[in-house]
């Protein structure tokens, strides 16, 4: 780590605490975690990824890696927003079909504020663009300006949201695909609260409504043929894979410290020991130890190699299915072997569990990638 990166990751591990302590009330109450980013822009953490060039830390997926997987061990509802901002700055810095005036924009108030940035594309008729329908969100080119009309559904974060990325269609007669610098300021943009997951509860994940929305004809972002599809760059991939695996396998780690404080600490009095003394508990921890330990050097091995430039096929899609279904076991475990207490609503892995199935949703799912990478297979040898 740089000379500007380690303070930057230190500050988050001192944070942590009192993330943790917050994250049970804004679970139940289903409320976002404001007070998180505010100490989290404090720390420059919201500015760890963006190129030193441009006055941020310059850290790579590595560090992005180590950072949202601290605060999700933590708080996985404000592990999740950071992850799609850290996604989606490193896109703006990175991608060349950012126009230089948006990126500028994007930056200069990330460095004067709370400034998160994010997609908005699922929608309530299509679903995920991943699966290849376009969008039902029309932009239609009106005195001098684009008005955008659209329904998005699970917009993480979207109460601190400053803009969203809005992917959208144009109403042209050969219509373009693109996504829009929507202000969430904007008159006709309206957030509906609907966000009543079982898990993940402080993301907020609510509804956006635009109606005729206007936004600049400059402020879009890969304007293209709708014909082409949506297009997707496999750099920008790998960061999102690992930074979403990130945040499920921080959720794992702190069942696995609730279950290891559990077992070392309750001593049954038909026992006269720790449950940690039998060789049955030891293996069932030992279980939970392989499967973070797998985790762990998968994430860091590809965040190495794009940091390193090597590449990495298609490696970031057998993270993620990888590193998420381990930590879904992990937490089983856990909950198996602290019984009753574990399933308590007044026990934190009653939480950790909830949170840790939230990673089944992530597009594109587990089936869609096997398939993927089964096709590439039977190609290849044919």
């Amino acid at each position: 780590m740089t000379d500007s990166i380690a303070p930057i990751l230190a500050r988050i591990a001192d944070l942590a605490p009192a993330f943790a302590e917050r994250a049970a009330a804004d679970d139940a109450n289903g409320t976002f975690p404001r007070r998180n980013f505010e100490d989290l822009h404090a720390a420059g953490a919201l500015a760890l990824t963006i190129p030193a060039a441009r006055g941020g830390a310059g850290g790579g997926l590595a560090a992005a890696l180590s950072a949202v997987n601290a605060v999700a061990r933590a708080d996985p509802s404000t592990a999740l927003v950071l992850a799609m901002h850290y996604t989606n700055t490193y896109a703006a810095t990175h991608r060349q079909d950012w126009p230089a005036h948006l990126v500028a924009r994007v930056l200069a108030a990330n460095a004067a504020r709370v400034s998160l940035l994010n997609t908005a594309q699922v929608e309530p008729d299509i679903g995920s663009p991943s699966h290849g329908a376009l969008p039902e969100t029309i932009a239609r080119k009106r005195d001098g300006q684009w008005h955008i009309t659209g329904h998005k559904i699970y917009s993480t974060g979207i109460p601190m949201m400053q803009w969203m990325l809005v992917l959208a269609v144009t109403d042209e007669a050969e219509p373009r695909l693109g996504n829009f610098l929507v202000p969430m300021d904007a008159p006709g943009v309206e957030i509906r609260p609907s966000w009543n997951a079982a898990g993940m509860r402080a993301t907020r994940s609510d509804d956006l409504i635009m109606t005729d929305v206007a936004v600049p004809l400059e402020d879009v972002i890969g304007l293209a043929p709708a014909s082409l599809g949506i297009r997707r760059d496999p750099r920008e991939i790998a960061w999102y894979f690992t930074l979403i695996s990130a945040v499920y396998d921080g959720v794992a780690q702190a069942a696995r410290d609730w279950l290891v404080q559990f077992t070392t600490s309750r001593i049954p009095a038909s026992l006269g020991q720790p449950l940690a003394s039998l060789p049955r508990i030891q293996d069932a921890i030992g279980q939970v130890e392989v499967l973070l330990g797998v985790n762990r050097r998968l994430m860091r091995g590809l965040a190495e190699d794009y940091d390193a430039g090597r590449d990495f096929g298609a490696d970031a899609g057998i993270v993620k299915h990888t590193v998420i279904e381990n930590a879904q076991q992990a937490v089983l475990l856990a909950v198996e072997v602290g019984g009753n207490p574990g399933f308590s609503r007044d026990n934190p892995l009653e939480r950790h569990l909830r949170n840790v199935l939230g990673g089944k949703v992530h597009a594109p799912q587990n089936n869609l990638i096997r398939a993927n990478l089964g096709r590439a297979a039977a190609l290849a040898s044919a």
